[in-house]
């Protein structure tokens, strides 16, 4: 009988929680290439696969779960965020401005300023954004932008004239120009008046960009993240994902949703869809970096998503629909008939209500869509009559308490306590048999693979604990982010547990994190990350 092949990798450890149901905790995990070829339930059970080039790590008090997925998440952003302005480190307007002013002192005049866009007024000591005026105080110029999340800016005077946003100008449907009382610009901008300086923001430097995106994937895989499900890549920035891959700049592996959001037309969306089909075409798919689908948003975040019932202190606003709900039907239907999936952010209960009729409609028209083809990204505040259409209609919902816990105080502002611990009903969601992947929304949350395990089991916030009723256990969470969040991407054949032919990506842990003292989740990270039998994160990492 031939002696069997040896490894490239060997792991010795304290337990290897491999996720299979029912399968007991193992002691030894062996690699070849890039897949997992056995396991044993001793430490040494698996010695006879050593050869000479066998890399052996003996980590006799380690656990070692899958990698983690972020089922959603903002890579790209991040990656930008990389060379901002560190605002996210400020703790008043007096620091926040001041580093804005820093940055301006080594910078042209003339050149862009950006900051980092993770970050949440409610987290300064005054709890605002700052104004247009503070922006020109601290750089005049300069044309300044900052950004908070994805669908939050403010502008200083100069980047204002730059997008040719003036008093008179309207606001775009779905936007917020924001002005105060007696009708002057205030700098701020919501939902698809981005647009209006998106489009016209130089581009940078490729070089900067797959740096950016190394040193962001790089942090994603520090955490534990193995994989980024990223729900806003502009198709534009494909060909920046391709370059990075090329570079071996990418971390962790890359599902990439393209943003339709700034698509109204069918004509726009068609455009939109005839670049990924190109993409498609060109066979640039591969188990590091893979188009998924396209992203679009029913309703806004926390000052805008739909209610059913009026604001806090607002008796006549309910939040804003994106989309006129027939013009959505046809994007999703025009999408789906191309052979792509759709993600669509809805954060409101009236904004998940009016989701579900779109996606109703357009599985009446294709009965046979494949399980997964339509996704609810948040679905945040969900009555118990939606969870149970949903799972009627066999859609899946991604979650992601990281953004609950940073922004609970201002969604509180804006719905009050109770619709605010009613967010991300998961106990509920999965008591009752629905499909959830759990993930981030960094840069509205943290992203770390144990942050967001302590966040579901513990319901903390900035705000305290908020609707403790909907906390998961933690085998629960870590199944959110592993075999439930590859069940989503349509990959469990190759990822989400620890089995012989799995893609070999796993974490080790310096205790384990299924029993660990529960507040030790919060800041614990891995010793070492590996992807596809490559070491990203710990010793011997690129």
């Amino acid at each position: 009988m031939p002696a069997p092949e040896p490894a490239d990798l060997l792991v010795r450890a304290a337990t290897v929680h491999t996720l299979v149901p029912g399968e007991a905790p193992q002691r030894a995990l062996a690699v070849t290439g890039t897949r997992i070829t056995a396991l044993s339930p001793e430490p040494h059970g698996l010695d006879a696969l050593v050869g000479p080039a066998t890399r052996v790590l003996d980590a006799p008090g380690a656990t070692v779960l899958p990698a983690f997925d972020d089922t959603h998440t903002h890579l790209v952003l991040a990656g930008h965020s990389v060379h901002g302005v560190p605002v996210h480190q400020a703790r008043d307007l007096a620091g926040f401005l001041g580093l804005i002013r820093e940055r301006a002192a080594r910078t042209p005049a003339g050149q862009w300023i950006h900051t980092t866009v993770n970050w949440q007024e409610v987290q300064l000591a005054e709890q605002r954004m700052p104004t247009t005026e503070e922006l020109d105080g601290a750089a005049a110029d300069h044309p300044v932008l900052v950004r908070r999340g994805a669908y939050n800016m403010v502008l200083n005077s100069a980047a204002l004239r730059l997008a040719g946003i003036t008093a008179a100008t309207p606001a775009p449907p779905g936007g917020v120009i924001e002005r105060d009382a007696h009708g002057r610009l205030t700098g701020r901008l919501v939902n698809k008046a981005v647009e209006l300086v998106e489009r016209i923001l130089p581009r940078p430097a490729l070089a900067e960009r797959i740096d950016g995106l190394r040193a962001a994937s790089a942090d994603y895989a520090a955490t534990g993240i193995g994989t980024v499900r990223d729900c806003l890549v502009p198709v534009e920035d494909l060909p920046v994902l391709d370059a990075a891959r090329a570079a071996d700049a990418l971390a962790v592996r890359v599902r990439a949703l393209v943003s339709g959001f700034a698509t109204r037309t069918p004509e726009q969306v068609d455009g939109l869809l005839d670049r990924m089909d190109a993409w498609r075409a060109e066979g640039r798919d591969d188990d590091l970096l893979r188009l998924w689908g396209v992203k679009f948003g029913i309703d806004g975040g926390f000052e805008a998503g739909a209610l059913e019932e009026p604001y806090q202190g607002q008796p006549c606003y309910h939040g804003r629909l994106l989309w006129e709900p027939a013009e959505l039907v046809a994007a999703v239907d025009r999408v789906v008939g191309r052979g792509w999936r759709v993600g669509v952010h809805a954060w409101g209960d009236r904004g998940l209500r009016t989701l579900l009729d779109v996606f109703e409609e357009v599985l009446k028209h294709r009965p046979g869509l494949p399980p997964g083809t339509l996704v609810v990204e948040h679905g945040g505040l969900a009555r118990a009559d939606q969870r149970a259409r949903a799972i009627a209609l066999g859609v899946p919902v991604t979650v992601q308490h990281p953004l609950l816990h940073d922004g609970a105080l201002a969604q509180q502002r804006a719905w009050g306590e109770e619709r605010t611990a009613g967010i991300f009903p998961l106990r509920e969601w999965l008591d009752e048999g629905a499909l959830l992947a759990a993930g981030s929304d960094f840069p509205v949350g943290p992203y770390g693979a144990m942050i967001s395990v302590w966040g579901m089991t513990t319901r903390r916030t900035t705000a305290g604990v908020v609707g403790p009723e909907h906390a998961i256990d933690r085998a629960e969470a870590v199944a959110l982010h592993t075999v439930h969040a590859a069940r989503l991407v349509g990959e469990s054949a190759d990822r989400g547990s620890l089995r012989p032919g799995a893609l070999a990506d796993l974490t080790l842990w310096p205790v384990d994190p299924l029993s660990c003292p529960v507040d030790e989740l919060r800041e614990l990270r891995p010793d070492r990350t590996v992807i596809g039998g490559r070491t990203v994160h710990g010793a011997g990492s690129a």
